[in-house]
């Protein structure tokens, strides 16, 4: 994830989920996996777009997935 998103960046769509609330789950909230994510944020729990490349089936593809900011953050 070399790109830069600023934390107010709308990663969900479906369900209006900020990059912000997402790291806030995953740092603050202990969320480490995809659906710990979706029951602490709701995000990717609607069409599930946002998810990873492979589930975006949207005629305009995704900046950014819920895959890659949970692999940023995996614990080494």
């Amino acid at each position: 994830m070399a790109r830069k998103f600023q934390h107010s960046y709308e990663v969900c769509t479906c369900k209006q989920v900020t990059l912000g609330e997402i790291i806030h789950a995953i740092k603050d909230r202990n969320a480490s996996s995809l659906i710990k994510i979706g029951e602490l944020t709701d995000a990717g729990t609607c069409c599930k777009s946002c998810v990873c490349k492979e589930q975006d089936h949207g005629v305009k593809k995704m900046e950014l997935y819920l895959d890659e900011i949970l692999k940023k953050f995996e614990k080494k």
